[in-house]
């Protein structure tokens, strides 16, 4: 029986060993490998670093044949990762999910790489099913790093087809994946609420997505509220101290609001992704809502629903006050019960990083931190 998802699911138990002695096959991987370890001299002299990194590589991998092996592997670069470039890591909302259950979560987005990340270790760490995770084609610009992703349990977003009918092929076969892998597998599935990340620090769900997710429904035994509440959504805010790309985000909204355009350099998403990952996050914080209550009868309700339920878990920290309180002053009202938890930035630290920039662009870049208590106070 042929796989009608062979093209953009994870990839299987069986696939894992292949792929991986194709990695260690891959000159470019290994470079970039070698890059992250051993810095310039990596770049100076591939043809003595990649044997060197190619047998550090087996050693690591020896023990991997299938995917919860590979996520062991994985889990200890987040286990450095998190105590390099964090200030510490907490969860809240888990207890209300039951543990058996596959649920479809949606998460702000704030970071290409590091939302699931984050949302997958809060899981693994309360010992549930880590996601399968939805990424774009545009992120995946050779072949190692598709490899690479779909070990890790992601699936692909196929945003470069051209054509609306092959956009609309596209968008059913996803949206069929993400139905099967919730409702017949019971795997959870992680989606961001928007396509691209939330550069202003906006969080709102685009209420296409939601569309996507209701192509699969068989409209002749299903309503679209029957629909939604089959696939168990829970809302899930992600929230930074620091934003390691906060100057570049600025830097685009300036352009955008300056030039009315921003061209995206080469390799640009790739430099965002090694910047998130490496950066400063300060404390960061993950929220779990609850599955969106029945009779929500239309995109743009379901849309409005997570959103709500981001708005209301996002914990502020005190990067977020500082922020409001220099775009909107020391006397602007704020309800005693914003405050959710404490952080290591002081508020001189945070001016420091903000007078860093280009005068122009500072004004998008605190509002990056101070939306969140905005949408908080709408």
């Amino acid at each position: 029986m042929s796989d009608p998802f062979a093209d953009i699911r994870p990839y299987r138990d069986e696939e894992v060993s292949p792929v991986l002695a194709r990695l260690l096959e891959t000159p470019e991987f290994l470079d970039v490998l070698g890059a992250y370890r051993l810095g310039k001299l990596a770049s100076a002299m591939p043809w003595l670093v990649r044997p060197v990194v190619r047998r550090l590589l087996a050693r690591e991998v020896r023990g991997v044949v299938d995917v919860a092996s590979m996520q062991q592997v994985i889990k200890l670069y987040m286990d450095r990762m998190i105590e390099r470039s964090t200030g510490g890591f907490s969860v809240s909302g888990l207890d209300k999910l039951d543990p058996a259950k596959g649920y479809l979560y949606i998460s702000n987005h704030r970071d290409i790489a590091m939302d699931p990340a984050f949302t997958n270790y809060a899981l693994h760490q309360s010992g549930r099913n880590t996601v399968r995770i939805a990424i774009g084609d545009n992120l995946l610009t050779k072949p190692w790093v598709s490899d690479l992703m779909r070990l890790n349990k992601s699936f692909i977003v196929r945003r470069s087809v051209s054509g609306p009918r092959e956009l609309l092929a596209a968008s059913k076969q996803l949206s069929q994946y993400i139905q099967f892998s919730v409702c017949e597998e019971n795997a959870p599935v992680w989606l961001a609420q928007r396509e691209g990340r939330a550069k202003d620090g906006v969080d709102r769900t685009e209420p296409v997505i939601i569309k996507m997710l209701s192509m699969s429904r068989d409209k002749k035994q299903q309503s679209f509220s029957e629909h939604i509440a089959g696939l168990r959504i829970v809302p899930v805010a992600i929230s930074y101290e620091l934003d390691p790309c906060d100057a570049l985000k600025a830097r685009e909204l300036h352009q955008l609001a300056s030039e009315g355009a921003y061209e995206k350099a080469a390799q640009e998403d790739v430099a965002s992704i090694a910047q998130g990952i490496a950066g400063n996050k300060g404390h960061v914080h993950v929220s779990f809502g609850t599955p969106l209550p029945a009779g929500l009868e239309s995109p743009e309700a379901v849309a409005a629903e997570i959103d709500r339920q981001i708005i209301r878990d996002f914990c502020l920290h005190p990067t977020n006050l500082f922020a409001f309180k220099r775009l909107h002053g020391d006397d602007a009202p704020l309800p005693d019960n914003l405050f959710r938890e404490s952080g290591a930035c002081t508020e001189a630290e945070f001016d420091a990083r903000i007078e860093a920039m280009p005068e122009g662009h500072r004004p998008y870049a605190l509002g990056i931190y101070a939306n969140a208590v905005v949408s908080k106070l709408a």
